[in-house]
């Protein structure tokens, strides 16, 4: 009989926590030949997340939590949750209860076909429509410049098999992009969409600068054509203001009493070529701060408890 563990990170979600457990309990109930197990790993909830994992944990033998002893942010804990589940495989599932738990029966599916990641894609959601247009645009994006190929809409919700997740753990990385670290292993994969409903309970808690973070890593991990383009820009910045050179020069000797040099185009020029330097010096730096995070090896996350292990 396998084990399977799901797992849930979860941060300040004390209106989520207590359904999502019951709802997944209902359905792995019905399921007789794998043995299941429910992990919840805390980022430091300030709210009653906490006592109610740990309520749960006193009522359900099967429920196992890990509490972090700070807030190390929505990329760091789940992927240390993922490495430390036990079991035979690993289902993600957030705990905003906008993971369908009723995927749960095909994803196992899958993964006793022969599928190693079983990737949950969302290709509608009840979200706002601009954020979903957004993020569709970035996954379009990052899947167009990636030296691999990424799925695109794949959260990180799903299954993922043993050994994945023991490769994974060799790789030691300090700060993944997990989708794109999945993609880059090449693991036989299966996909199941589904249409993601709206959060009923609670805020979300990605903001602009979490979806950045997000949206930069991915990029940096996965693409050297920032890099690149920085080149090829200033490859064509150099020639065009060689060419506006020589064409300001000409037309003041031929025209020498009517065309005005002017302060403006000057003006207009060095703020555009400063703004031009300022982007790549960012994506530069980009590109550094992930080297230096490499560099570092600091761990993952630092647990302050365990429950139930």
């Amino acid at each position: 009989m396998a084990k399977i563990t799901i797992l849930t990170p979860c941060y300040n979600e004390e209106d989520n926590i207590m359904e999502l457990w019951q709802q997944i309990r209902g359905i792995t109930a019905q399921i007789k030949e794998h043995e299941f197990v429910h992990m919840f790993i805390d980022n430091a909830s300030t709210d009653s997340t906490p006592a109610r994992i740990r309520e749960l944990c006193q009522r359900d033998s099967n429920v196992k939590a890990i509490f972090n002893t700070r807030n190390f942010g929505h990329i760091r804990s789940p992927v240390y949750g993922l490495l430390n589940a036990p079991g035979d495989a690993v289902i993600l599932m957030a705990s905003d209860l906008q993971d369908p738990p009723e995927l749960i029966p095909e994803y196992l599916e899958k993964w006793k076909q022969g599928a190693k990641v079983v990737m949950a894609v969302k290709n509608e959601s009840e979200e706002s429509p601009l954020f979903f247009f957004a993020r569709k645009c970035f996954y379009s994006l990052i899947a167009k410049i990636s030296d691999i190929k990424l799925i695109k809409n794949f959260t990180g919700t799903g299954l993922y098999d043993r050994n994945v997740l023991d490769t994974i753990k060799g790789i030691d990385d300090p700060y993944p992009y997990f989708r794109g670290l999945i993609a880059d292993l090449g693991f036989p994969s299966a996909v199941v969409h589904f249409k993601q409903p709206v959060r009923k309970r609670g805020f979300t808690k990605n903001n602009f600068y979490t979806l950045y973070d997000m949206a930069m890593l991915g990029i940096i991990n996965h693409s050297r054509i920032p890099l690149r383009l920085a080149t090829l820009i200033g490859f064509l910045m150099s020639g065009l203001s060689l060419f506006l050179a020589f064409a300001y020069l000409i037309a003041k000797l031929f025209f020498w009493e009517i065309f005005p040099t002017g302060i403006a185009p000057l003006l207009i020029a060095v703020f555009f070529f400063s703004a031009i330097q300022l982007f790549f010096i960012g994506i530069i730096g980009e590109y550094i701060g992930t080297i230096l995070t490499q560099v570092q090896k600091r761990p993952l996350v630092i647990e302050r408890e365990r429950l139930n292990f």
